[in-house]
């Protein structure tokens, strides 16, 4: 609720975002900043907008200023390099246009993107195979849900049909005798439908969204020394030497690696089953930045989100900032291959949106994500003009 209108003379900040403005029964979308840069209004403008004008006497309980729902505006950037590693075993996919890239017979709600990192090991074969063939076993199963909303039915059948396709990939693996059973790779997926995040993950690879400058991690690396998979290895007869899974595998989940799996059916301590993280974007989600072991092996997460941050501040590219975070790797002397995906949730960062605190006045008012600017002397001059017309009743 709003209390009332205030004139500042010197300079006037006003909501720089689209508001729904609801008034005695009549809602209507308006632009403030527009409506503050335009020429100053006639007088039967000014009688009809009357009924707008906030008074502290009567407006207060008339008016109502809503924020527009936040909606992503996805671009994304992508780097690898191979590291100190003799072979190139990772592998990544990034589609920031997902309904556009599957074509019209394909319905979810809009933005829709699709990430994906793997990281192979026992040779690149595992990691190709699945990259080649993410399109048809994520999204050709004729089950997957189709929706133009992302509600709660929506989301519980999206993660049945990628914990499905993390399986059956799994399997294709095993079936290929082209790929050596001692490949593998892990798997993590990141999928926007809307304001929707939903990050599927099996192995160490890491997804972290930066909210408001601080890092909140998407993904839980799935290791032999994390204590809920080392009591799901162990009693799944499994044992861990030197944090390595029986002895061989620095990760508890990954796709292949069918020598050191059970047989099809058995309980395994090496299981293909993704977990799922997620959240509702708001604007307070600046970037989302995805990367295999050998980015989190050398660095945080928050220190990772800090890169991305800077440098988006000075150039506003994402590729530019995942290349700058596999340098800073390199620089901190990783010993594995690198891979990052940086994928930002607006189309362009600004100063304002890089602050790490809101303006008091948003704060205070309980409207969270709204931005400020400065009017110029023409817009101030023109608002001033228009609120001393009405304030002597539109003569």
């Amino acid at each position: 609720m709003v209390a009332g209108a205030e004139v500042v003379h010197q300079s006037i900040s006003v909501l720089d975002v689209k508001c729904r403005c609801v008034v005695r029964g009549i809602e209507e979308v308006v632009d403030v900043t527009a409506a503050a840069d335009s020429p100053p209004p006639s007088r039967e403008i000014i009688g009809a907008a009357s009924e707008l004008v906030l008074r502290a006497s009567d407006a207060a309980a008339d008016v109502l200023l809503e924020p527009i729902e936040f909606i992503p505006s996805i671009r994304s950037g992508s780097f690898s390099d191979i590291g100190p590693r003799r072979y190139m075993e990772d592998e990544h996919i990034c589609i920031d246009d997902l309904s556009a890239h599957l074509g019209s017979p394909f319905t979810c709600p809009t933005p829709s993107a699709f990430y994906g990192v793997f990281d192979g090991h026992g040779g690149p074969d595992a990691a190709a195979y699945i990259k080649r063939h993410a399109i048809r076993l994520f999204f050709e199963d004729p089950d997957f849900p189709q929706a133009s909303e992302a509600d709660k039915v929506f989301v519980e059948s999206v993660e049945s049909s990628i914990r499905r396709t993390f399986f059956l990939a799994d399997h294709a693996l095993a079936d290929d005798c082209t790929i050596s059973t001692s490949s593998g790779t892990t798997a993590l997926t990141a999928l926007v439908f809307g304001r929707l995040l939903l990050v599927a993950n099996a192995g160490d690879c890491r997804a972290v969204l930066c909210r408001k400058g601080t890092a909140i991690e998407m993904s839980q690396d799935h290791r032999p020394i994390y204590t809920p998979e080392r009591e799901r290895v162990e009693s799944s007869g499994g044992y861990i030497d030197d944090g390595y899974l029986n002895g061989v595998l620095s990760v508890s989940r990954a796709l292949g690696d069918w020598d050191v799996k059970l047989p099809r059916g058995s309980s395994s301590p090496l299981i293909s089953e993704p977990e799922f993280k997620q959240t509702l974007l708001t604007d307070d989600d600046e970037f989302l930045i995805i990367g295999c072991d050998g980015i989190w092996d050398v660095m945080s997460s928050q220190h990772a989100v800090s890169i991305v941050r800077r440098g988006l501040r000075r150039h506003d590219n994402p590729e530019q900032c995942a290349r700058e975070l596999v340098m800073e790797a390199l620089t901190l002397n990783t010993f594995d291959n690198l891979t990052v995906i940086v994928v930002c949730f607006s189309s362009e960062i600004g100063d304002e949106s890089l602050s790490s605190d809101r303006p008091l006045d948003h704060q205070r008012k309980g409207l969270p994500g709204l931005r400020c600017c400065s009017l110029s002397t023409e817009a101030l001059c023109n608002l001033k003009s228009w609120l001393d017309n009405v304030d002597n009743g539109g003569n």
